[in-house]
């Protein structure tokens, strides 16, 4: 029996239209999921702008199709320069419960 894919309608928001800016990010993990906090640090004051949680396996998805496309943004543009993390922050320490 041949599986058939089915098509999932995805809605967006209007509010998360225009997307969140970070220049930091802290991952946390438990066994069952991975936490990624994403930080909008500008000192002398740093916000949370968007947390993600996800499955283990669902971050080796999100992690290969990052690898995919910094590759291929790198052979459109040239190599990409990692950036220094922002001067005067600290991270601040955060648990799961």
């Amino acid at each position: 029996m041949e599986k058939k894919e089915k098509e999932i309608k995805v809605r967006f928001p209007e509010k998360i239209m225009g997307g969140s800016y970070a220049n930091h990010m802290i991952v946390l993990h438990t066994k069952e999921e991975f936490i990624m906090d994403f930080i909008m640090a500008s000192p002398p004051a740093g916000s949370v702008t968007a947390r993600v949680i996800t499955s283990p396996g669902h971050m080796k998805r999100i992690i290969n199709a990052l690898q995919d496309n910094v590759k291929k943004y790198e052979e459109k543009f040239g190599e990409i320069k990692e950036a220094q993390p922002p001067q005067g922050f600290i991270a601040p320490e955060v648990k799961p419960a």
